[in-house]
């Protein structure tokens, strides 16, 4: 029985995405609407961002001065890691904290409308639910999702400078020219196509939990936590297989 209930919610989630693509060109566009969920999804979003991509790139850089000391090679600090950021690091770090803050809060507003029959007022008012509520949500994630992890790859950048000039005294022109001639744009793009496509699964995961959510608070909570650990997993998963896609470019 648990393995059908899993299949059958699989399969429900795959008919959610196909309603979500059928409606996803209907007009009318709720432009404010969408301006309103990049606002709260992205704009409310920065601060953490900051955080956590400078801490990323100082920890990373912290470490591996110390590796690439044993070789006489630290001035080699900042490319590995501007590298690593834009590949891997800012990517994944980033949706993961976007799961975490904005993800959990998808699931829970739209388990909380689903509860208190919401949802089903707009059902009755023949309101399309997926184009009202969930296409905001989702093409707001494709926007906000490759723009922070943007910010996160600088900012952490950033951060590795700051360590490695400033605490080990590594030579700054040494330090942005061996940066600039490792770091490719394509570094850059693949880690961006990665938060595209992990900004859809991220928001398509989420509301698809919140509007399954159960009855009563239990409920919502329960929804809201399968959203964060089914889009956490999944985001991981479609990173190793991004990467085996992506070996060809390199």
């Amino acid at each position: 029985m648990g393995m059908a209930r899993k299949l059958d919610g699989l399969g429900r989630y795959f008919v959610f995405l196909g309603e979500l693509l059928r409606v996803s060109m209907r007009k009318p566009f709720r432009w404010a609407r969408y301006l309103s969920e990049i606002e709260r999804l992205g704009v409310n979003s920065v601060f953490i961002i900051l955080l956590s991509g400078g801490a990323m790139g100082m920890i990373f850089a912290l470490q591996l001065v110390g590796i690439l000391q044993l070789f006489n090679a630290e001035i080699g600090t900042g490319a590995v890691t501007a590298v690593t950021l834009a590949r891997e690091l800012a990517p994944v770090i980033t949706t993961l904290m976007l799961i975490a803050k904005n993800g959990s809060a998808m699931a829970a507003e739209l388990g909380t409308m689903r509860v208190t029959e919401q949802i089903d007022a707009l059902e009755a008012m023949s309101v399309n639910v997926v184009h009202y509520l969930v296409l905001p949500k989702v093409l707001a994630s494709l926007v906000v999702f490759p723009v922070l992890t943007l910010l996160a790859n600088v900012i952490g950048t950033l951060g590795s400078y700051f360590i490695s000039v400033f605490l080990f005294a590594i030579d700054p022109a040494g330090f942005l020219d061996y940066l600039f001639e490792m770091l490719i744009p394509l570094d850059i793009i693949s880690g961006l196509v990665k938060a595209v496509v992990m900004g859809f699964i991220t928001a398509t995961i989420c509301c698809f939990c919140g509007l399954a959510a159960g009855q009563g608070a239990k409920g919502v909570g329960d929804g809201a936590n399968r959203a964060v650990v089914m889009s956490s997993v999944s985001i991981l998963v479609a990173d190793y297989i991004l990467d085996t896609i992506m070996m060809g470019w390199f």
